[in-house]
C-alpha cells in the first residue's frame, strides 16, 4: 500500500450511513456492477461534453481476476483530483454528475447517467476493501489513491495511474466471491450494460490464461508439423476484442432508419428467442416527454393463461427493472419491449419510481401510442391488421377492459370474426343485421359443437361471430353497456330471433298442452315450453338456455365458484314442423312418450354432446323405435 498522505472518515449527508447502503438501499447484489460501470460511462461523456476524445478510443474495462480475488472497473473519462476525490467520494450523497451539470451550460447533457452519488458505495455491498485510483484530464494533476475497508474510514495517498482516467478495484468479500465467476458477471453486464453509450470491454484474467495455455500448447504441437508445400504452419491471428454493449441500440434511431430485420433481431436478441413479433411500436417522443422505445407484439395466447409479457425499462440506456407498473399500464405488460425514459423521477437506487403525476402521465402518453398504431394498421394495412388479430384480440379486449380511455381510443377498430372467416367492425355488422336480428349480435363460444346451431342462422343470411376465448364473456358484457354500441351479444343456442318467419302452420297447436305433456314425457316440472314459427320446416325443436343465466355458470366455473346452478332450459318447439304437428296429435302412450324424449335430445345435440347416462338413453331409444318404424 502507498505511504498514505492523509487520513479521515466520510462526512455523511441527508443521514446517509454505509450499513443502510448496504443492507437497504439496493435491492440486489449485483446492482454494484452496473453502479460502476454508469460512473465510468459518465466520466467518459463529461470529457466528451468538453469537446474532447472525438478522435480517442474511450472505453470502460471490466476485469475479473479470480485468482487476486478482484474486480476492478476502469475507465479512460475525465479522471479526479485530490479537491474532487474529497468532495464527490469522502461527502456521500453529493453527486459529482449532478455537480457537473450545474457548472456546465453547453452542449448535450443526456449522457450524465449519475444523480445521487451513492452509487459508488454500492461496491462494499460486495468488497471489504475499495481502492479508487484516478489521475484527472488538468494539466499538471497528479494521481490520487484512495482506499476504505468500510467505506466510513479512508485513506488517500499519491496513486500509481500513469494515463487520464479512474479505476475502482474491488476486493471480493469471502461471501460474494460467486462475481469472482467469469460467467456470473458476464451475464450481470449483459444484462444491465447491454446498451450503454460508451464501449464496454470485459475481461477475464482466469479464462485469457486458459486460452492462451492451450493456444501457446497449440502451437508447440504444430511447431514442427509442415503443410504439404513444406511450410511451416501459420497459427491463425487472435480475434481483437470486442465491446460487450451496443451503444447506438435501434430505439434511440428514427423509425425511418431502421428496417424490419432490424427490428425482429432487436426482439431476438433482447429476449433470447427464435420467434418473430407480429408487429410493433416504436416510441420516439421529444414532446412532452423524452421517451424512446419499441414495444413489440408478440404472439398472445387466446385465453391469456401463462401469458407473460417482459417490458425492459432503461434511463438512459442503463437497465433498471423489467415491467416497472407504474410506468407501463397494466395491459400493455403482455407485450414484449424496451423503453428507455431518461427524464423518469427514480429514487437513489434506480429501481423505483417517484413524482406520480408525471408518471401517470406517461403512462397514458405510452398508451395513447400503442392505440395510435393499432388504429394506423386498421386504417392503413387493414388487410393484415385482420391477419393479426386472431393472435392480437386478447390483448386489445383486455385493454378495453382495464383502460376506459383505451377503449375510446381504440373502438373503431374492434373487429368481430365471423365463422365465414371475415372481419367486421361492430358498425359494419350492425349495418349487415340489424334489421334480421333486432340489434342483436349472434355468436358461437365451439364451432365444431353448435355448428348445427350456426348453420340455423347463416342459412338466413346472419353473420355469427366466433367469441371463443374466456375473455370474451366478460367484454361482451362489456361493449354491451358502453356507450353508443346498442347490441347486446346472443349465443346461437340462447334465442330464436332472426329464425322466426310468419306462417298460419300449427297455428291450432296447444302450447300449455304440449308443454304439460313434455314435462310430463321427460320428467321436468321446471321445463318451458314454447311454440314459435321456425323458418326451417325440417327442424322440429331448438333448445335455448337464457343468455345471462348462462354466462353468469360460465364465469361461476372461471373463477372456481363451489354452489351448482341449475340447468333452465327452454324447448322451442317449430310448429311448422310435421314431426311437432303428429306428436301434438298423437294419443298419450309409450311411442308418444319416446318420440318427445328423443325430439329434446336431438334439440339438445345441436349446442352439446350427450353424455353419459344421456348418451346410453338416447341410443337405446333410438334403437327401439327404430324397431317400432321397421314393424
Amino acid at each position: 500500500m502507498s505511504e498514505a498522505i492523509r487520513q479521515g472518515n466520510i462526512s455523511i449527508d441527508a443521514q446517509n450511513i454505509m450499513p443502510v447502503i448496504k443492507r437497504w438501499l439496493y435491492s440486489d447484489k449485483d446492482i454494484f456492477i452496473r453502479e460502476l460501470v454508469s460512473n465510468g460511462v459518465d466520466a467518459i461523456s463529461k470529457y466528451r461534453m468538453m469537446g474532447k476524445g472525438a478522435e480517442e478510443d474511450l472505453r470502460v474495462t471490466v476485469t475479473v481476476d479470480k485468482e487476486a480475488g478482484t474486480i476492478a472497473f476502469s475507465d479512460n473519462g475525465i479522471g479526479m483530483t485530490g479537491d474532487e476525490v474529497d468532495r464527490y467520494i469522502n461527502q456521500v450523497a453529493f453527486s459529482s454528475a449532478e455537480e457537473f451539470l450545474k457548472n456546465y451550460t453547453g452542449g448535450d447533457q443526456s449522457g450524465i447517467i449519475g444523480h445521487f452519488g451513492l452509487g459508488f458505495y454500492s461496491a462494499f455491498m460486495a468488497a471489504d476493501k475499495v481502492s479508487i485510483d484516478t489521475l484527472s484530464w488538468q494539466e499538471g494533476a497528479q494521481s490520487v489513491l484512495w482506499e476504505s475497508e468500510d467505506g466510513m474510514a479512508f485513506s488517500m495517498s499519491q496513486g500509481s495511474r500513469q494515463t487520464r482516467g479512474t479505476t475502482v478495484t474491488l476486493h471480493i468479500s469471502e461471501e460474494e466471491k460467486e462475481f469472482l465467476d467469469g460467467y456470473r458477471t458476464r451475464e450481470v453486464l449483459n444484462r444491465y450494460c447491454g446498451y450503454m453509450s460508451v464501449p464496454i470491454y470485459f475481461v477475464d484474467v482466469e479464462a485469457d490464461k486458459r486460452a492462451q495455455e492451450a493456444a501457446e500448447k497449440a502451437r508447440q504441437e504444430k511447431k514442427d508439423k509442415k503443410d504439404e508445400d513444406g511450410e511451416e504452419t501459420v497459427p491463425p491471428e487472435k480475434a481483437a476484442p470486442a465491446p460487450i454493449n451496443e451503444t447506438n441500440p435501434i430505439w434511440l434511431k428514427s423509425p425511418k432508419d431502421v428496417t424490419a430485420e432490424e427490428y425482429k433481431e432487436n426482439y431476438r436478441k433482447l429476449f433470447n428467442t427464435f420467434e418473430e413479433p407480429l408487429f410493433w411500436v416504436h416510441l420516439n417522443v421529444d414532446y412532452p416527454f423524452n421517451l424512446k422505445g419499441i414495444l413489440y407484439f408478440p404472439p398472445i395466447k387466446r385465453d391469456l393463461a401463462g401469458q407473460e409479457g417482459e417490458i425492459k425499462l432503461f434511463n438512459r440506456q442503463v437497465f433498471v427493472a423489467d415491467n416497472i407498473k407504474e410506468v407501463i399500464p397494466e395491459f400493455l405488460m403482455l407485450l414484449k419491449g424496451v423503453i428507455d425514459c431518461p427524464d423518469l423521477p427514480l429514487n437513489v437506487s434506480r429501481s423505483f419510481l417517484q413524482n406520480d403525476g408525471y408518471v401517470r402521465k406517461l403512462s397514458a402518453h405510452i398508451t395513447k401510442k400503442v392505440a395510435d398504431r393499432l388504429n394506423g394498421l386498421f386504417n392503413t394495412e387493414r388487410e393484415d391488421y385482420q391477419r393479426y388479430w386472431d393472435d392480437i384480440n386478447p390483448f386489445i379486449k383486455y385493454g378495453c377492459l382495464r383502460d376506459r380511455k383505451f377503449y375510446d381510443m381504440v373502438k373503431d377498430s374492434l373487429l368481430l370474426k365471423t365463422t365465414a372467416g371475415e372481419y367486421l367492425t361492430i358498425s359494419e355488422y350492425k349495418a349487415r343485421n340489424d334489421e334480421k336480428t333486432q340489434k342483436k349480435a349472434f355468436y358461437c363460444t365451439d364451432e365444431n359443437r353448435q355448428a348445427a346451431g350456426i348453420a340455423l342462422y347463416t342459412a338466413r343470411g346472419i353473420d355469427v361471430a366466433v367469441m371463443d376465448s374466456l375473455i370474451d364473456i366478460n367484454f361482451m358484457g362489456f361493449l354491451e353497456s358502453a356507450e353508443g354500441v346498442e347490441l347486446s351479444f346472443v349465443r346461437v343456442d340462447s334465442d330464436t330471433a332472426g329464425l322466426v318467419e310468419e306462417s298460419e302452420e300449427g297455428k291450432e297447436l296447444n302450447q300449455s298442452e304440449l308443454q304439460d305433456s313434455f314435462r310430463a314425457a321427460l320428467d321436468n316440472k321446471e321445463l318451458e315450453v314454447k311454440l314459435e314459427s321456425l323458418a326451417d320446416a325440417d327442424l322440429p325443436a331448438i333448445l335455448t338456455e337464457d343468455e345471462q343465466m348462462r354466462r353468469f355458470k360460465e364465469m361461476s366455473v372461471v373463477y372456481g365458484q363451489s354452489f351448482q346452478m341449475p340447468d333452465r332450459y327452454t324447448l322451442v318447439l317449430n310448429r311448422r314442423s310435421p314431426t311437432v304437428q303428429r306428436v301434438a296429435k298423437m294419443e298419450d302412450g309409450e311411442i308418444r312418450k319416446l318420440m318427445q324424449q328423443q325430439i329434446y335430445d336431438l334439440a339438445k345435440l345441436q349446442s352439446r354432446p350427450l353424455e353419459k347416462e344421456e348418451l346410453k338413453n338416447f341410443l337405446k331409444r333410438s334403437n327401439k323405435l327404430l324397431d317400432v318404424l321397421t314393424e
